[in-house]
């Protein structure tokens, strides 16, 4: 893939991927319309109530906050939609999207291929029933030859720590944290003053609709309740590079990986 030839382009490419190598993320502002964003989250609604499946539901996680069981008061409220990918062809063109393909392609050096095994969803994260995320890092259930994915959260609406925007821990991508430090769970177990220490170090990302965030596969984040009154929308995608290929027989390799850049075919 051949690099934009505005240099206010080429400018802003590299200073993502600085702020990225350090920071373990970075914000690519304005990547969708309003009218994008208004289409969208349409669509997606329309897919919750009915709901199409595939879904996972609070009840299935178990996080503070989520119902206790699907029979439970908010037992089937959505957690996140499921395959998105697939689900039609304006959540395709979002996973497809230039800016951010371009920019991932500059993160990871080279041909970026989506992974249809990870993420690949629209979070929904409503009111009164939403569970916390706790500190975690997203590779610990994945299994690729480099622990080197990013995903793109595509904020179609306000995210605001009201209604449980994403939290980092900036820096924590380039750590070797100690199994010790995790539960059973592979979360950071607060109690511990070590970790205490990274999570007061912690940052709300707080995203405008249309804003896009990248993150690095090793970067401990989490995420609190909805405590506003409307549903929270995000779509959610992982990539890899086109080197970088799954395990055989894992989780990470049930279903092939898609080519989004120019140069590289699809993985399986």
């Amino acid at each position: 893939m051949s690099g934009p030839a505005d240099p206010t382009q080429v400018k802003a490419l590299a200073q993502q991927q600085e702020h990225f190598a350090a920071e373990g993320y970075v914000v690519l502002p304005n990547v969708l319309s309003p009218a994008q964003c208004g289409l969208l989250s349409e669509q997606i609604k329309q897919d919750i109530d009915p709901l199409v499946g595939p879904a996972e539901f609070e009840a299935d996680v178990g996080y503070p906050g989520a119902p206790s069981n699907r029979a439970a008061p908010g037992g089937t409220t959505p957690r996140r939609l499921l395959h998105a990918y697939a689900r039609s062809e304006e959540l395709k063109a979002l996973a497809t999207e230039p800016q951010v393909t371009q920019t991932l392609a500059t993160l990871l050096h080279g041909p970026v291929l989506l992974s249809q095994c990870h993420h690949n969803c629209v979070m929904t994260k409503h009111p009164g029933y939403s569970s916390a995320t706790l500190w975690h890092q997203d590779v610990r259930y994945w299994s690729f030859a480099k622990p080197e994915l990013v995903s793109a959260w595509f904020a179609l609406g306000p995210e605001i720590r009201e209604n449980g925007a994403l939290q980092v821990i900036p820096r924590t991508h380039l750590l070797d944290v100690e199994a010790s430090r995790l539960d059973e769970k592979l979360f950071l177990r607060p109690e511990l003053a070590e970790n205490q220490a990274l999570i007061q170090r912690a940052k709300v990302v707080e995203l405008s609709p249309g804003d896009v965030l990248l993150f690095h596969c090793r970067l401990f984040h989490a995420a609190g309740r909805n405590s506003s009154e409307a549903v929270k929308l995000s779509a959610v995608f992982t990539y890899h590079g086109g080197d970088n290929r799954a395990e055989a027989g894992t989780r990470s390799d049930r279903l092939p990986s898609i080519g989004v850049t120019g140069g590289e075919t699809n993985q399986k």
